[in-house]
């Protein structure tokens, strides 16, 4: 049986979001109608455009470009503080809906899934599933999506961005010929901006001029790479809608400070900070941490990293901490930071935790403090119980993740 792929990609999610939010709570103007973007704190260093409506985009705004530059592009821009709580609710609700066509739905991202309507569109076409989907977000919903329907999901996804906003498209293998191989390379899935100088040095500028490369050719100047691309650019792939979220290889949090952090006492506390929200979350989807990794950016954005294996998997705040702790102190960083991170990887899952005879006592101990610092912040709070360090320090007790205002939307997932 011929699979049926679709990609459901909601337009302008964040913008989109909040506009739909906004008027159902008696919002005058719809933000999607007027020049407006979503953007971070700039007080706190993190001001730039998260997401933006399509009368901004015609101002040449562009995502991830600094709030100054953009409003120097359009004074009258709206700009908004992002919601995240907000947007998961959103994601939920259109996850909720495709449901009701397939069990089978993947949340690729916050604002995009794969449907496998496989023997699940007995009644219905496809064609016409998609056609619904697309109606009942802007009617039931109230934001408007694009969807993309294939035999498989590289060119569902494809399929989905060839018109926007508010559109349905196919892209079919006997369609590549038309409408896939035309587009300009830099649109293909995975060619990114390490590849495409590589590309256009062998004056290969549309997915069709990739498809028709000789392979060979590819994979010496791109190694595996190029060929990965190549079956890409001739609509080959293979890989399956997975039910749920993506998953996981690693959680981590990252932080921009308000001020340059000079001081080792300043920067350690951030490091708290930042593991107290990353092992929560660890905690949360029942894993264990292998690797830790400490990263730096300084005020001359120079970036430095290190990175450390457990003999023992953990999801202890402290026992992380600590390793955080020990890395920051082996770069011997001088420089005033303004960027800092913690990031945990190699995860397994809680359910076999193995320790050292001498420590057992230490990990279960800290085990159950733990968890009733969770349960009493996820009853009461975030800021329900914080440690002693924190108070009068200027520096948050949870940073990153769901706690900061500008966490990145994966966090949440």
């Amino acid at each position: 049986m011929e699979r049926k792929i679709l990609h459901v990609d909601a337009n302008s999610a964040y913008l989109s979001w909040e506009a739909v939010y906004r008027l159902q709570h008696g919002a005058e103007t719809d933000l999607r109608t007027i020049p407006s973007v979503v953007g971070g704190d700039e007080k706190s260093r993190r001001g730039i455009v998260l997401a933006k409506s399509i009368p901004a985009k015609k101002y040449n705004i562009k995502t991830g470009e600094a709030l100054w530059s953009a409003r120097g592009k359009c004074p009258n821009l709206v700009v908004l503080p992002p919601s995240y709580p907000l947007y998961m609710s959103c994601s939920d609700a259109m996850v909720r809906l495709l449901k009701r066509y397939s069990p089978n739905v993947e949340r690729y991202s916050v604002d995009e899934c794969f449907v496998d309507l496989t023997g699940y569109s007995q009644k219905k076409t496809a064609e016409e599933i998609a056609w619904e989907i697309k109606e009942r977000c802007r009617t039931e919903l109230g934001f408007t999506v694009n969807v993309g329907l294939s035999t498989n999901k590289l060119l569902a996804k494809m399929a989905s961005e060839l018109e926007k906003p508010d559109k349905m498209h196919t892209l079919y293998r006997h369609e590549i010929p038309e409408k896939f191989w035309p587009l300009p390379v830099r649109e293909l899935f995975l060619s990114g901006p390490r590849t495409l100088p590589k590309l256009y040095k062998l004056n290969i500028f549309t997915i069709g001029q990739l498809a028709h490369a000789s392979p060979d050719l590819l994979q010496h100047h791109l190694k595996s790479h190029g060929l990965t691309i190549w079956k890409y650019a001739n609509g080959l792939d293979d890989s399956p809608v997975i039910p749920g979220e993506r998953v996981i290889k690693g959680v981590g949090n990252s932080t921009t400070s308000p001020f340059d952090v000079d001081s080792e006492k300043e920067a350690l506390l951030y490091l708290l900070s930042l593991t107290e929200t990353a092992a929560m979350r660890l905690r949360s989807k029942k894993m264990l941490a292998r690797v830790v990794t400490v990263s730096l950016r300084d005020t001359q954005l120079s970036f430095y990293s290190h990175q450390r294996r457990l003999i023992s998997p953990t999801d202890s705040t402290l026992l992380l901490y600590s390793q955080a702790k020990s890395l920051f102190k082996q770069m011997c960083h001088k420089e005033p930071l303004r960027h800092l991170g913690v990031h945990l990887s190699d995860l397994v899952e809680n359910k076999f935790y193995q320790t050292s005879f001498f420590d057992d006592t230490v990990v279960f101990r800290q085990q159950a403090i733990d968890k009733t610092i969770d349960e009493i912040r996820s009853s009461y709070g975030a800021d329900a119980l914080v440690r002693g360090s924190f108070p009068h320090s200027g520096i948050p007790p949870l940073c990153g993740g769901v706690y900061e205002a500008f966490p990145t939307m994966r966090s949440l997932l």
